[in-house]
């Protein structure tokens, strides 16, 4: 085997395993203990993993990535609006930590850190929305947003109304 077919493979099988190392876009459906109703959202912090309830005792799971140590919260709120390739405006927060970013990013650039998807929360600055980084979802990444994979986001989109409740814990 030529020198240049090895290097060739060699960064074949290292590029298939980058792209495997992270969350992989695929809903499961699991069992899930609770008096959650059904439809609820139950986002799990600590696991990050995000239940959407269909009965009484099953849901389906996705991964998620959650608010980094100091951005995390908890509490109960609703979906308050679903737009299909947001802008999107960094908070204050934001602007402080990173001066240098623009005042909006345009819905469907690649830098649009929204992604495909975004269900607005009630109450504050937070989202349940997709992501142009898919390697995050399943880290502590966020500034308390939650982040899905494009494709997750996608599912989830379609199957739940404005006006959901959504309970986030640690």
């Amino acid at each position: 085997m030529s020198m240049r077919i090895a290097l060739a493979l060699v960064a074949m099988i290292g590029a298939s395993i980058s792209m495997s190392s992270g969350a992989q876009a695929r809903p499961e459906l699991v069992g899930i203990n609770g008096e959650y109703a059904p439809g609820t959202i139950v986002v799990k912090t600590h696991e990050r993993r995000l239940y959407l309830i269909l009965d009484s005792g099953r849901a389906m799971r996705y991964p998620v990535g959650v608010g980094k140590a100091g951005k995390q919260w908890e509490g109960t709120t609703k979906i308050d609006g679903k737009y299909l390739h947001p802008a999107w405006s960094p908070p204050e927060e934001v602007r402080r930590d990173k001066p240098a970013m623009p005042d909006v990013i345009p819905g469907g650039s690649p830098r649009n850190p929204m992604g495909v998807a975004a269900m607005t929360l009630a109450g504050g600055e937070y989202a349940i929305h997709g992501t142009n980084v898919p390697g995050s979802v399943g880290g502590f990444v966020s500034y308390g947003c939650i982040r899905m994979l494009n494709e997750d986001i996608t599912d989830l989109y379609q199957r739940v109304p404005v006006g959901t409740t959504v309970t986030v814990m640690h």
